[in-house]
Formats: structure tokens, sequence, C-alpha cells
């Protein structure tokens, strides 16, 4: 393997023993299965099945279920530099993972936080036991499809995926376009808005049900062969008349929408993946240079000028992205104040944009041989690519709120 140094530091940054045990735990896995493994599930672009086998070996599939539930009870930002270590050897592999760790993470110490009456309470702690049962003792996976191909995944408009109550559940009818997971989730955490019956859809409606992969109206359709991020799987999954039970909701009625508005760093969540290869890239250049890449001749080039200023500018780039982000993770909380969720968008925006800039200039500097796929450096250039699209928080969308937040106070305007 190329590295295996801890891409933060446990003494430099101070991580906890939990953090330092995960954060080894998923470098361990990465370095010794994933790594190897991210071949084929690329080419092939298939889910990786193993890597999530071996998740549930090690109890990581319930990194965030609180403790009391059998997991390992992981905060935001644990779970978030554990997964960034997953990421640096296989991004698709940590990109899925945090769609099913969100179902834990944002109904566990998530909801802790928010608001709720004492009967929302009590049918939350009990629904939420169930869900984690499936899987702490059974392994199940949960998905989290969110896209629609709309404005709804950018929290611009409720979503057209609709449910509507009935006696003993709901009915769930509508679409979810590039949903990872799909057909290997044994669960799909689907946001949806609840039919009013005047049949207004409004955010506030927002429900979050589990739709089991079985259940009848659930279907996978579409093709899948993108650019990167291959074994996301991210098929379209199509909801027709979708029977689901009331103990499926993972969050009670209408608490989805105040998580959304009261914490959201929860919407950080796809930035390990990127982290990690944005490290990846670093790693794979050092190696390349120093002659060290396995399957390769141990042939030197780290003597020539050009390829030290490159591998500096590299190093000046990933030491800025993981700061920033190191920081942004642990100011993860409930009411952020206006800088800190800035703070956010500006780090999800650099993690995105500098982990492909980063694959880039590796690609460049190594040159050759290096950009053969049957070298690692192709897949994270591909995948890194991926990482400014991803709703609801895109470089874009990043940049606008950012742009909007210093000039504007809240109900501030030109009128």
């Amino acid at each position: 393997m190329i590295s295996d140094a801890p891409m933060f530091d446990p003494d430099t940054f101070g991580l906890t023993p939990q953090q330092r045990e995960l954060t080894g735990l998923c470098r361990e896995l990465g370095r010794t299965r994933f790594h190897e493994r991210a071949f084929r599930y690329d080419r092939e672009a298939i889910f990786p099945t193993e890597n999530y086998l071996d998740m549930h070996a090690h109890g990581l599939l319930g990194i965030c279920v609180p403790r009391p539930y059998g997991g390992l009870g992981a905060d935001y930002p644990t779970y978030m530099l554990a997964a960034a270590e997953i990421g640096r050897y296989c991004g698709a592999t940590a990109l899925t993972f945090n769609m099913h760790v969100c179902s834990c993470l944002w109904t566990g110490a998530l909801a802790d936080d928010l608001d709720m009456t004492p009967e929302q309470r009590e049918e939350h702690e009990r629904r939420r036991a169930i869900h984690y049962a499936r899987i702490v003792r059974e392994g199940k996976i949960y998905a989290q499809p969110f896209s629609e191909g709309g404005p709804a995944a950018a929290g611009a408009a409720a979503f057209q995926t609709t449910a509507r109550k009935v006696e003993g559940g709901w009915i769930v009818n509508g679409r979810k376009i590039f949903a990872s997971l799909a057909g290997h989730a044994d669960y799909y955490g689907v946001l949806c808005t609840e039919v009013k019956e005047n049949g207004e859809l409004r955010r506030r409606d927002t429900l979050y049900l589990a739709l089991p992969k079985d259940a009848p109206g659930v279907r996978v359709v579409g093709d899948w062969d993108p650019l990167g991020m291959r074994a996301t799987v991210s098929r379209n999954l199509l909801f027709e008349d979708v029977f689901v039970s009331d103990d499926e909701q993972l969050m009670p009625q209408g608490v989805y929408y105040q998580a959304a508005t009261r914490w959201p760093h929860m919407f950080m969540t796809l930035t390990p993946a990127y982290m990690g290869l944005a490290q990846a890239a670093y790693d794979f250049t050092v190696a390349y240079l120093r002659g060290e890449v396995p399957g390769m001749p141990p042939v030197k080039r780290r003597m020539y000028p050009t390829k030290q200023l490159a591998v500096a500018q590299m190093r000046v780039m990933l030491e800025q992205t993981k700061a920033l982000w190191f920081r942004a993770i642990h100011e993860a909380r409930i009411d952020p104040t206006k800088e800190q969720v800035m703070r956010a968008w500006a780090a999800q925006y650099t993690v995105m944009e500098n982990a492909n800039e980063l694959a880039q200039l590796a690609i460049r500097t190594c040159g050759g041989q290096a950009m053969l796929e049957s070298f690692h450096l192709a897949r994270i250039y591909r995948d890194s690519r991926c990482g400014s699209l991803m709703l609801p928080w895109t470089a874009e969308l990043c940049l606008d709120r950012l742009g909007k937040a210093a000039l504007y106070e809240e109900g501030e305007s030109d009128d």
C-alpha cells in the first residue's frame, strides 16, 4: 500500500480515544481490503458488497447508532474522520456509507438535539429501536435517496415524492434519481411530502420514511454508466402506491424540516469521501515520485525541481483543505452561528473542488503510466470530479449562499 499514516495525526489534532480507534480501524480495513477491491468495483460499476460485510463484522454499520441500542455511539466529527479514512481507499464505499450512516446519525444524536413533544419523543424512541436492531443485529443497509431532478434536494421546494396517510401507515408515490445503493440497500430512507387535504405540498410537511426494498411498488430502473463513483450504483427508484407502516417513520412528522433548518451541518456528510480522495491523490504522487508504487519499476523521479515544486503546491492545498474541514466538522451543532454556517459552506466547496484539483495536479506531475486505469490515480481523478455536483450543497450553491450571506443580514433586501 502507498501510505498508511493517519490522515489526521491523533496527537497533532487532539483526537479522542474513540476517534483514534475508529480511524485506525477504517484505515486498516481500507489498506488491507478496500483498496484493491476498488479496481473491480469501479471497472464493473458494481456495489462494494464485500466491503459492507467487513464493515458489519467490525460494527461499523452501527457507527452512529447510540450505545444503548448496541451501536458504537460515534458523534458527528468522529464519524466524519473515520469515513474520510475509508474514502482514501475507496471513494464509492465512503460515499455510499454516508447514505447509510445518515439514517442513524439523523435519527440518533442529531434528533436528540431537536424539539419534540413528549409523545413524539416516546414514539421516536420506540421506532428508532426497530431500525437500529435491523442494522446492528442483522447487518441491514439503509440508503437515502434524495434527488428528484428539481429544486427540492437543494431545499428550495417541497419534495414531489408524496405520502398520503391511510389507516396504519402511508401510501408513497414518486421517484428518486441518482439513488445510491439502488437495488442493494435493504431499506430506502425516502424524503417525501405529506399530501394535505387541499393538495398543497409544503417543505415543513416533509416525511422521512423507510421503504423496504421488496415492498410492492418499489422498482429500480435505468442504466448506470457514469464518469466516476461508479460503485455507488445510483440508479433511479420508482414508487408506485407503496404502502409502509407507521413504524417505518424514521422521524416524527415535521421533525425533518426542523433538522434541515436548525442542524445544517447534516448536509456536509458527503465530504469525507472527497477529503479521503484528496489525501489519496497526494499519497499516490509522493509514492510515484519516490519509485514506491506497487507494480511499477522502482524508478525515482523526485530529484527534478519541477516535481518538487508540484508536490509542494499539492501539500499546501491539502493542508489548507484539511485544516478548514477539520474546523468545520467540529463546529457542527444545533443552531450554529451565521459564521459557522458560512464556514461549513466554504469547507464543503473547498473539499469538493480541491479534491479534483489535487487529482489533476497528481496526473500532470506523475504523467506517463500513472494515467493508466491499472493504477488508482485514474479512478481517484474521476471520482473526485463528481463532488462538486453533489446536492444539497453543490459547489455552485455554496458560492451562491456564501456571497449572499456575506453581503446581506437576515431580512435585508434592496427593495
